[in-house]
């Protein structure tokens, strides 16, 4: 597997971010769970959230840090969907980044 780093930069704080994330949660399970199976997301810590998912039966987990002023996304990312690592960072930063200013 080989790790993948995305920051993305907010003015939420803490808690605010932590909100927004657990409400994109319930849409993410809603949407696309139907496609992918079961996306487990828990709370490590106050600020470090762990999500498991599979897709096209590759296992992705991902492991999110809300800092004050940025969250970081670190995707360990299966040896076949690493070639795509660019499109996988892509597509986090825009779907993540308008989920935090919404």
């Amino acid at each position: 597997m080989s790790p993948l780093e995305v920051r993305i930069p907010h003015n939420l704080g803490v808690e605010g971010a932590c909100e927004k994330i657990d409400t994109a949660i319930t849409r993410a399970r809603a949407q696309y769970e139907p496609q992918v199976g079961p996306i487990h997301a828990n709370w490590d810590q106050d600020n470090q959230l762990s999500v498991q998912f599979a897709a096209m039966g590759m296992p992705f987990k991902s492991q999110v840090e809300v800092l004050p002023e940025e969250l970081v996304i670190q995707i360990e990312l299966p040896a076949m969907a690493s070639m795509f690592a660019g499109k996988i960072r892509e597509g986090i930063e825009q779907q993540v980044g308008a989920l935090i200013k919404a």
